[in-house]
């Protein structure tokens, strides 16, 4: 089965990484920045296939936008000409939702259902995002055990 998603996905540390939100929420934005990080690379954005592949969700551009992003206010851009790293596809280990407002103190999320895979998720708000938090907290989600 595959499912086509709005979303932008990169890699971290070997691990891939679903951003989900609104639009205008910062999900490319947020995926270059990791992307950009030595350890990362650029999946996809916009619309990300995802596929069940040997018992893992994998992720992989739409073929008509690989290699390619939607900056706010400047277009769509070559993702190598901003020279980050480009992967064609990656496992997903990690869905990150971004929303307007969070809990104070909220309790953790339940993990992310795709494809029938339970992924380990996280929700980051704008104030967090803002606050350039973003990357720490991606960082230790994806240090901790799988669902």
């Amino acid at each position: 089965m595959t499912i086509t998603l709005h979303g932008a996905c990169c890699v971290l540390g070997g691990a891939g990484i679903l951003i989900r939100g609104e639009s205008g929420s910062g999900k490319s934005s947020l995926a270059l920045l990791l992307a950009a990080a030595a350890d990362g690379a650029f999946v996809a954005d916009d619309r990300i296939v995802c596929a069940v592949a040997g018992g893992d969700v994998v992720a992989r551009p739409h073929a008509a936008l690989a290699g390619r992003v939607e900056v706010r206010g400047q277009g769509i851009l070559s993702v190598a000409d901003l020279g980050v790293p480009v992967r064609p596809e990656t496992i997903l280990n990690l869905v990150v939702d971004l929303v307007d407002v969070s809990p104070r103190l909220p309790k953790p999320p339940g993990p992310a259902d795709l494809l029938g895979f339970q992924l380990p998720r996280l929700v980051l708000d704008h104030g967090v995002r803002a606050a350039g938090l973003a990357p720490l907290l991606i960082r230790a989600a994806l240090q901790k055990p799988r669902p």
